[in-house]
């Protein structure tokens, strides 16, 4: 029988969603500190839609956050996982493309330590 050594071994979908949320808060904001030392918020919001191809991807963005974070909030819900709200507003305040993967990877936690429960 295999002695626990104490050790947390992260899953291979752990880690994939770990580094997808870090890029995903690092390269947005990137850009954001680069674009915001010249410019206000009123210019950025005014610069998403400035042509069809800004748009598209804005409304692309929107579609996919409103998506995300209702089913963040229902499976939340399911299984029990605290502090939704701040994931939604991470995803709306700093970058859906960080605070979808951080939902996942603590999703993915506790779908791993319910299995290993009932194991």
């Amino acid at each position: 029988m295999d002695q626990p050594t104490g050790r947390v071994i992260m899953s291979v979908k752990r880690i994939i969603y770990l580094i997808l949320a870090i890029l995903g808060l690092v390269l947005p904001w990137y850009y954001n500190l680069q674009f915001f030392s010249n410019a206000g918020l009123l210019d950025f919001v005014n610069e998403s839609s400035t042509n069809l191809a800004a748009k598209s991807v804005s409304l692309d963005l929107f579609i996919a956050t409103v998506a995300g974070s209702t089913w963040m909030y229902a499976e939340s819900k399911r299984l029990d996982i605290s502090f939704v709200g701040l994931y939604i507003l991470l995803g709306v305040l700093v970058s859906f493309s960080c605070a979808f993967p951080l939902f996942l990877f603590v999703r993915e936690t506790k779908l791993e330590k319910s299995s290993e429960v009932s194991s």
